[in-house]
């Protein structure tokens, strides 16, 4: 992932980072509200907002680049950290039940090849939840929030990335309607500013997310042998460093 996302510890600190993680947390638990037994990975940075399912889950693991720190789990807790590469994930076939995309997609180096690596490693009734900065809101305009930086995506161009990537999308939602500035008058109101904006505005979310599933029955391009020989990736050895915070 690029570098761009360097101080999302500190913009989460801030009062504005603080009031965006909650809202967001809100509309994931909409999405997921119950994963009890169930193995889930957060890819990008979604350490934080994998605090929803930790307790229930029979495994939570955030998955972070090499060059981000990975965020400090209590003790006691069913979650992980690994250290890996997107395009490269360290597990094995049909191994999660639940994948958690936020911060990732924007910034990914190969969006598309994180997807697949994401189809790879979910079960085949597995779900992806992804969270992208929506191209025409206002976070997506300001640099500085880690929503203005990487590359942002509007529903229509996020579904048809998914269906490409051999997914099918099942529901859509959006989440920061808030403007995102820091005055107290707006961070006071934000949980208002949610409750209207879908009705209001719900072209200029700050966030667009989609849950999708895994398509089994996408069609696979045929490839010749000679084909699949010019156009393969050279085999990568996947690395990964885990630590039990």
């Amino acid at each position: 992932m690029r570098e761009e996302i360097h101080g999302l510890d500190g913009f989460y600190a801030t009062p504005t980072g603080l009031v965006a993680a909650r809202l967001l947390r809100e509309r994931l638990r909409g999405f997921w509200p119950s994963l009890p037994g169930q193995s889930v990975l957060g890819l990008g940075y979604a350490s934080p907002f994998l605090r929803l399912w930790r307790t229930e889950a029979a495994r939570c693991v955030a998955l972070v680049p090499p060059h981000l720190p990975p965020w400090r789990w209590p003790r006691k807790l069913p979650c992980r950290t690994a250290v890996a590469e997107e395009d490269a994930l360290p597990f094995p076939d049909l191994c999660f039940d639940r994948i958690l995309l936020v911060h990732g997609l924007e910034t990914a180096e190969n969006a598309r090849r994180l997807l697949r690596e994401a189809w790879r490693v979910l079960k085949d009734d597995g779900r992806l939840l992804v969270a992208a900065p929506n191209r025409l809101g206002l976070w997506a305009q300001l640099e500085r929030t880690p929503f203005g930086h990487g590359q942002p995506y509007s529903p229509g161009q996020l579904e048809r990335l998914l269906r490409r990537q051999m997914f099918r999308v099942e529901r859509r939602g959006a989440a920061l309607f808030v403007p995102p500035f820091s005055t107290r008058v707006l961070l006071r109101g934000a949980e208002g500013w949610e409750r209207v904006g879908p009705a209001v505005f719900p072209r200029f979310a700050g966030l667009t997310l989609m849950e999708a599933e895994k398509d089994m029955f996408a069609a696979l391009p045929v490839m010749t042998d000679a084909a699949a020989t010019v156009g393969a990736r050279p085999h990568r050895r996947r690395m990964v460093a885990t630590e039990r915070a």
